[in-house]
């Protein structure tokens, strides 16, 4: 079946703050580890099926992501501790998405353009070797969470990213960047709300209503407001 331009993520785990759980500490492979849940969590999202199953094998798994398969089945332990996947629901390689069909509490995320021959492209930058390679995924969460269907992005502030990711203010950008840098985000310069002759940034996702930015939009402040 050919796969969707975007998909049903579950997300309200990234609204109550969950996503500050997965820090890059000390102990050994636990940041790594919390990157490769977030970096499973997108195919698994992008093959589940209307009930949120998702079949995924871990060839398949390791195709998108590049991970070996100690690292997905640490990174789909870290899912299934945060309660944002069930393990086999339906029989081995099956994986239930909790929440899958919560009322206000799941969000639009990119699927068909992220793929090249069955490989997330922008995951051939991750190496499970720096914290702000987490960072960068956070946020790229929290960005798809934090969505507006009206203008087609996420409308967020540092001190808001902080408060739901648990990144320190002087990494954020460096995160943004990455992701930007990778094809995984883009960020607009709209009016800002704070200072009418002001700008602030939003940020959206490539791949979910193309046709949505202020390219076609204009520079319409209430557009750009939200």
């Amino acid at each position: 079946m050919k796969m969707r331009e975007w998909v049903r993520l579950p997300s309200r785990w990234i609204e109550t703050g969950r996503l500050k759980e997965l820090q890059w500490t000390s102990a050994e492979g636990s940041g790594s580890n919390n990157l490769a849940a977030l970096m499973v969590l997108a195919p698994l999202a992008h093959h589940a099926d209307d009930e949120g199953v998702s079949a995924c094998t871990y060839d398949r798994l390791s195709l998108a992501t590049g991970l070996s398969r100690a690292k997905i089945s640490a990174g789909l332990s870290v899912l299934e501790k945060l309660e944002v996947i069930d393990r086999t629901p339906s029989g081995r390689s099956t994986f239930q998405l909790l929440n899958y069909s919560e009322a206000g509490g799941w969000s639009k995320l990119p699927a068909r353009g992220l793929y090249n021959a069955g490989r997330i492209i922008g995951f051939e930058n991750f190496h499970l070797r720096t914290m702000n390679e987490l960072h960068a995924l956070k946020l790229y969460y929290l960005f798809a969470r934090r969505r507006s269907n009206d203008t087609n992005m996420a409308h967020i502030s540092y001190d808001k990213i902080e408060q739901y990711t648990g990144i320190a203010r002087q990494r954020i950008r460096t995160g943004i960047s990455l992701l930007a840098s990778v094809g995984m985000v883009h960020v607009e310069h709209v009016p800002s709300r704070s200072n009418e002759r002001g700008t602030a940034n939003a940020y959206r996702l490539p791949f979910i209503d193309p046709y949505t930015h202020l390219g076609t939009k204009g520079r319409d402040p209430d557009f750009a407001r939200e």
